[in-house]
């Protein structure tokens, strides 16, 4: 049986801003021309990960630090030798610096604002000029991140003046309500101090049922599909606002993150306990959250953050990988120091060359893995384009981070050798190796943008462009 044709834009709209996706559907993708199937959206997003990874340490490539990088080794280019130089701003530190030139390619504009806009925001405004379709969100920025005092260290999306493209959503609860959207309960008061009383999908469920009861008008498959989809999603919605089960059909407003968020989270720049369990529990419902609303096409532009720039975290708890033990974590002690003493940013500062750097490769080598674990959420089946691609193929994802070793005083070698990958972009770059470009991030960046087809471009007006066509593909 046959089986009409529905949109790829289809969804399932609640009353007030709730809007629920649908997965991709056997019938979103009839008729299936060649030339249909290469269409796919034009995605752009930035991943951040803190305190960077020392230039020597690059050059171990899977054998080290990069080691949870390897499953995902076919879908990246992985850049080492890229300068970051020229956004060094002189009396702060690269910490900072080089966080704000993350994206952007340029120094800092105070504490606030970037020098200019991320690649992101660029491609967004290439491609999208009029605004991406009704119901988007425009960009999304997200962070599980611990330490503030400048914006850059923990935004990474930027308009063209310089300014944060999005508010940063750093709880699951208030990412799902941006995503999936809030019900409006009007002017009453007391109604507004509550929270929605019922799961969004409640507000679908009439729609739910006409595309999976006895009248749909899709197959077997497509209909199991959406079933397990919203299934997803209310487990992600019960996760988010940890709902506690068995209450009768009313539950309270949900308790808030056990995490610290906000100023508590920073107190004084001293520096946090936190232990492994709570960092990547909390990290990964956030990055479930964002993957989930890129596959629903919800957002096609924005960034997320593992851990800021310059990052103070005690860290404790044991470390796996793959059924190994890597490293027993416990900063202060390790340290034998307290406040920002203890904390794992001082690792970076007594980076060594010559010297195991063990601590410091366990920190990094933990970053990679989650930064892996969201990458690899954008690589599997719910995450298909209508090319038979995934989205991690589709998507230009920027991966990049603040700085080298921890040398404030070497700012060359701090600022030389920032670790990049890029995903593919649908064919545009050449993933499944570890090049050394051994150009400027101006450069480099410019040459991303020119691959993606905007005719924008990051820097000063009278900068004379070197393309670095040999990421090209």
């Amino acid at each position: 049986m046959k089986y009409p044709s529905i949109s790829r834009r289809t969804a399932l709209k609640g009353i007030g801003s709730v809007t629920i996706g649908l997965p991709i559907l056997e019938e979103m993708c009839l008729p299936v021309s060649a030339a249909e199937a290469e269409k796919v959206p034009v995605r752009a997003f930035n991943v951040f990960f803190g305190l960077g990874i020392p230039a020597p340490l690059q050059t171990e490539g899977f054998e080290g630090v990069l080691e949870p990088l390897k499953p995902l080794a076919d879908k990246l280019l992985i850049m080492r030798q890229v300068n970051q130089l020229r956004c060094d701003e002189s009396g702060i530190n690269a910490h900072f610096d080089g966080a704000s030139g993350a994206f952007t390619a340029e120094p800092p504009n105070g504490e606030a604002k970037a020098g200019g806009p991320s690649i992101d925001q660029v491609i967004r405004q290439a491609h999208y000029p009029d605004g991406l379709p009704p119901g988007m969100v425009s960009t999304l920025v997200a962070g599980t991140f611990f330490r503030r005092s400048r914006v850059s260290r923990y935004v990474h999306s930027y308009n063209q003046n310089g300014t944060v493209a999005a508010t940063m959503q750093e709880k699951p609860r208030e990412l799902f309500d941006r995503v999936f959207g809030t019900i409006s309960l009007g002017d009453d008061k007391n109604l507004r101090r509550r929270r929605l009383r019922r799961s969004v999908l409640d507000s679908v469920v009439d729609q739910y049922r006409g595309l999976t009861g006895k009248s749909s008008p899709l197959g077997a498959n497509s209909r199991a599909r959406i079933a397990d989809h919203l299934d997803r999603i209310r487990e992600f919605e019960q996760r988010a606002y940890e709902m506690k089960r068995g209450t009768a059909n009313a539950p309270p407003l949900p308790p808030r993150s056990q995490i610290l968020h906000g100023g508590p989270a920073d107190p004084g720049g001293q520096g946090i306990d936190i232990t492994l369990e709570e960092l990547t529990s909390e990290w990964r419902l956030l990055a479930d959250l964002y993957a989930l609303a890129i596959q629903m096409d919800r957002v096609r532009f924005g960034a997320i953050t593992f851990l800021a720039a310059g990052e103070r975290i005690r860290l404790t708890g044991n470390y796996e990988y793959e059924g190994r033990q890597i490293w027993q974590f416990d900063d202060a002690a390790q340290h034998n120091a307290s406040g920002d003493k203890g904390c794992s940013h001082e690792w970076w500062h007594q980076f060594r060359e010559d010297q195991p750097n063990k601590e410091l490769r366990a920190h990094a080598h933990m970053k990679m893995r989650e930064v892996a674990y969201f990458l690899k959420l954008l690589d599997g089946p719910d995450a298909r384009d209508a090319n038979g691609k995934s989205i991690l193929e589709n998507s230009l994802i920027t991966i990049s981070t603040e700085s080298g070793d921890g040398r404030h005083n070497d700012v060359k070698r701090e600022l030389s050798g920032v670790f990049h990958a890029v995903s593919g972009a649908n064919g545009r770059f050449q993933t499944g190796q570890i090049m050394d470009v051994g150009a400027e991030g101006l450069d480099l960046y410019n040459t991303m943008l020119d691959a993606m087809g905007v005719t924008g471009r990051l820097g000063p007006a009278n900068h004379p462009m070197t393309s670095i066509d040999k990421i090209r593909s």
